[in-house]
C-alpha cells in the first residue's frame, strides 16, 4: 500500500505550496546535497548549497544541510524559486462563500492550480493569497482556457466531502459554448465516444471502443452564421466538450488544438476559447440544501464577434 505523504512543515507562501519530493530508495549519494544537484537539474549547485546553507530545504526532522547525509524514502519540502510570469489581465470574482465553500468565476487563461510555468497566476493561488485561506483546495478543475463557475473547498475537513460529489457524478453542470452554425446538424442529441488522453500529448482522439464520455449538446439560437450551444456533460474526459463539439462539424471558436494545433505565443490573451462553464447545481451533502451558481460571464465572440475577433 502506497504510503501517505505526511503534511508540509513548511506553510504556503504567497498563497503556493511548498514543493515535495521523496528521496528514492536506494542510491549512490553520499549526503542530501549530491541527490538535490542529479535530482534538481533545473538549479545550479551553488543555488541548491545557498538554499541548504539558508534552512530552506526542510525534512521531518527540521532544515537539511549541505553535510546531511543520504536517507532513502526521506520527504523533503521547499518553496520554488519566484518565477516570472505574464499576469492574466482579467478579474477572478467570487460568486458565494460559506463556511465551507467558496465558487469563483474563473477567466479565460488563468489555471485552476499551479501546474508549469502556471504558478501565481492561477485560481487557487489567487484566492488564497486575497482570501488568506492556506487551506483552500479545488473541488474539481477547469481547462486554463475555459472560464466559468469553479468551486474550492475551504478546509481539509470538508475536502473529500465536496470533490466525492464530482467523482460521483452528482454534480449538475452546463456549459455554453460559440461555434460556427452548421444547418444541416440535427440538433439536440446526445454525442457519445470513446476519448483517450495520453500523457504529455496536447490533444485527446477519439478511438474505436466501449464509449467513456457523453455530452447533450443543444442548440439555443444562431445568427451570422454562428450557433450558441448548450452542453451538458454526463462524463468528465479530458477536453470532452471540445472534442466532441468538433467531431460535429462545428469546433469552439478559438480552440489552439481542434481541429488542428496552433501556437498561441505566451501572453496573447486574444480571442480567448468560447466555452463557459455556465452552471454547477447539485444539493449540499451537509446541509440537504439546493445549491445553483450560475456564471455571469458572457461569451465575446457572440456580443461582437469583430471585438472578439479583433478585425
Amino acid at each position: 500500500m502506497r504510503r501517505k505523504p505526511p503534511p508540509s512543515p513548511l506553510p504556503p507562501r504567497d498563497g503556493v505550496n511548498a514543493a515535495r519530493i521523496r528521496t528514492p530508495p536506494e542510491g549512490p549519494w553520499a549526503t542530501i546535497r549530491d541527490y538535490l544537484v542529479r535530482k534538481l537539474t533545473r538549479l545550479p549547485p551553488e543555488t541548491i548549497d545557498a538554499m541548504l546553507a539558508q534552512g530552506a530545504v526542510v525534512g521531518l526532522d527540521g532544515p537539511v544541510g549541505i553535510d546531511t547525509p543520504f536517507t532513502p524514502g526521506t520527504f523533503l519540502w521547499f518553496h520554488r524559486d519566484r518565477r516570472d510570469e505574464v499576469p492574466v489581465p482579467f478579474e477572478l470574482t467570487v460568486l458565494h462563500e460559506d463556511d465551507a465553500l467558496l465558487v469563483a468565476d474563473k477567466p479565460h487563461f488563468l489555471a485552476t492550480t499551479p501546474r508549469g510555468g502556471h504558478v501565481r497566476e492561477t485560481a487557487l493561488v489567487r484566492l488564497r493569497h486575497a482570501r488568506d485561506l492556506p487551506g483552500l483546495s479545488p473541488a474539481h478543475r477547469l481547462d486554463r482556457l475555459t472560464a466559468g463557475v469553479l468551486m474550492f473547498v475551504k478546509t481539509a475537513e470538508h475536502r473529500s466531502t465536496y470533490q466525492n460529489l464530482f467523482r460521483d457524478r452528482l454534480v449538475h453542470k452546463e456549459y455554453e459554448a460559440i461555434a460556427p452554425y452548421a444547418p444541416e446538424l440535427a440538433l439536440p442529441r446526445t454525442v457519445t465516444s470513446r476519448i483517450v488522453k495520453k500523457r504529455g500529448v496536447l490533444t485527446a482522439r477519439e478511438l474505436p471502443g466501449p464509449a467513456n464520455a457523453s455530452t447533450y449538446v443543444e442548440l439555443l439560437e444562431h445568427r451570422d452564421g454562428l450557433g450558441r450551444y448548450r452542453l451538458v456533460p454526463e462524463t468528465g474526459r479530458t477536453h470532452q466538450l471540445r472534442v466532441h463539439l468538433n467531431s460535429l462539424g462545428v469546433p469552439i471558436l478559438g480552440d489552439p488544438l481542434y481541429p488542428a494545433i496552433r501556437e498561441v505565443p505566451p501572453g496573447d490573451f486574444s480571442r480567448p476559447l468560447q466555452l463557459l462553464a455556465k452552471v454547477l447545481a447539485f444539493t449540499d451533502p451537509r446541509t440537504g440544501r439546493e445549491l445553483r451558481f450560475e456564471s455571469r460571464l458572457r461569451l465575446g465572440a457572440w456580443d461582437s464577434y469583430t471585438d472578439w475577433a479583433g478585425e
